[in-house]
């Protein structure tokens, strides 16, 4: 006996450049663009609509992740204002940087840097970088990146973030005008 699994796909999986199209964040400059944005933004709208993960996915997208593009029938400014409403903050996924490989063994690994660091304490940045074969602005990224973190697990009182329940995204999402269509 053969069990065949049909998973549904999100539209979103399936056709991921519709939901990243950069056309659907941005205010159209004429009547023209505004004609197809709308035409773009009703398409996907009514597809994160249908769609029976949307909830988890709006919920996700508010509290647990800032990302890109359209999801569950809201643009990045959407959500940006939806957190604000819920009085919420979510670190934006980090950026990986695209550039030019380092000649002679790849990148610096943050932890190969912070052991420079403990190793020789005195030394400066550029120093620091001559010894890794690296840029300095590559040292003063992960430093900066290990402070930014430190300043971040330190314990400050009142600085705890409640995290909202479903029901209160949902609140929020209603508020926007994009529910109304929804």
């Amino acid at each position: 006996m053969t069990i065949v699994l049909d998973p549904v796909l999100p539209a979103c999986v399936d056709a991921p450049e519709k939901f990243l199209d950069e056309q659907l964040q941005v205010a159209p400059s004429s009547a023209v663009e505004a004609a197809q944005q709308a035409v773009a933004r009703a398409d996907v709208h009514r597809l994160c609509a249908a769609c029976p993960l949307m909830v988890d996915c709006l919920y996700r997208a508010v509290v647990e992740m800032d990302v890109s593009g359209y999801v569950a029938c809201t643009t990045e400014a959407e959500r940006t204002e939806m957190r604000r409403t819920l009085g919420i903050d979510v670190t934006p996924a980090p950026l990986l940087t695209f550039g030019a490989p380092r000649v002679g063994g790849g990148p610096v690994s943050h932890e190969a840097v912070l052991t420079m660091r403990q190793s020789h304490p005195k030394d400066t940045c550029q120093q620091l970088a001559e010894r890794l074969g690296c840029s300095m602005s590559t040292v003063k990224r992960h430093l900066r990146r290990e402070r930014e973190q430190q300043e971040e697990t330190e314990v400050q009182p009142g600085r705890a973030q409640r995290v909202p329940t479903v029901e209160e995204v949902l609140d929020a999402f209603d508020a926007l005008d994009t529910a109304q269509v929804a």
